[in-house]
């Protein structure tokens, strides 16, 4: 929707009789017919300086007024009893393992449950006793993110010093975050550092993209641990560490090379492998219900003590699993 308001629209003599939420579904580009009864039942909307009801039936001539924007209910971060990994804790920071699936904090959605059930926030909110405040009250604690689909470390603060001291480390590119990836085919160079920048979408507006310019500098060092091929095709295990944390970052840079991380069907990972045993055939095709990326070394300097941190996780025994199935003769 626009952000200059008032909207102005003059009802057209052939849109007579059309009822007053179907046609600002269709005038207003990009909202949805329930987004405008949102904007109409909130007082939004008038018709000859009126507020109008949904169902008004149109007549030719009339003047109608969207004056802002729909207001939702804030969202706020609650605790909740969900299990928790948690590897490294003291009186400044946790270290978690989180697992896939899990979002980090909350985000937009239907409800105000849907929004704000299953995060990793509302797990630390009932399990720490205390969490920095320093990134709003959302996202208590929190000082970077991993995606929902990528399992493994990521640090949260208990205090804002400490927070702010993080955040500072994760700035100065200080912060050795190492993942592991399975991606489609067959990569050529042994290891390679990639810098195209990043952008979102213009299209697909859940997507990054490599493909505009004046986008974000990202920066991916990945290298090879080993070449697979199987009975469905081939694939390549990276170990990769990343400069910089754009969102997306090592699905769109790995995808870029036209080696995406399998199961991110985002960026063009088929959502199910076809197989074939070389004598007798197809063979019934796997899957991964998630992406295969795990943040599996995380490395920091102490904020209070200056001491370096150094942690592992391995890989969740779902991708362990992937792999077995893929190798088995």
């Amino acid at each position: 929707m626009p952000e200059a308001f008032p909207i102005l629209i003059s009802v057209a003599p052939e849109d007579a009789g059309k009822r007053l939420d179907h046609f600002l579904a269709v005038r207003l580009d990009g909202v949805s017919r329930a987004r405008v009864q949102q904007l109409i039942s909130q007082g939004k909307v008038l018709v000859n300086e009126v507020a109008a009801k949904a169902s008004l039936k149109l007549r030719g001539g009339a003047q109608i007024s969207v004056l802002g924007e729909t207001q939702r209910a804030p969202l706020r971060a609650m605790a909740e009893e969900i299990p928790l990994d948690i590897l490294y804790e003291d009186e400044d920071l946790a270290v978690i393992n989180k697992p896939a699936g899990m979002m980090v904090h909350a985000g937009a959605g239907a409800t105000d449950d849907a929004r704000n059930r299953g995060t990793l926030v509302n797990a630390l909110l009932y399990h720490l006793a205390s969490l920095s405040t320093a990134g709003g009250e959302l996202r208590p604690g929190i000082v970077h993110r991993l995606d929902k689909e990528t399992s493994g470390l990521i640090v949260v603060a208990k205090n804002d010093e400490a927070h702010r001291k993080l955040a500072a480390q994760f700035a100065a590119h200080e912060v050795t975050k190492t993942y592991v990836a399975l991606v489609h085919g067959r990569v050529k160079k042994g290891r390679e550092t990639i810098t195209a920048s990043i952008s979102r979408d213009r299209v697909r507006r859940t997507r990054m993209t490599t493909r505009l310019a004046g986008g974000r500098q990202a920066v991916t060092h990945y290298q090879v641990v080993r070449r697979l091929d199987t009975r469905f095709g081939k694939f390549t295990l990276l170990e990769v560490k990343i400069d910089t944390g754009r969102t997306h970052q090592i699905r769109v840079h790995l995808a870029s090379l036209g080696h995406p991380v399998v199961g991110d069907t985002l960026y063009g990972a088929p959502q199910q492998i076809s197989g074939s045993d070389g004598r007798r055939g197809t063979t019934a095709p796997t899957s991964l219900a998630r992406n295969f990326l795990h943040a599996a070394e995380l490395e920091f300097a102490h904020p209070r003590t200056g001491e370096k941190i150094s942690l592992k996780s391995e890989s969740p025994v779902e991708l362990r699993r992937f792999l077995e199935r893929l190798e088995r003769p």
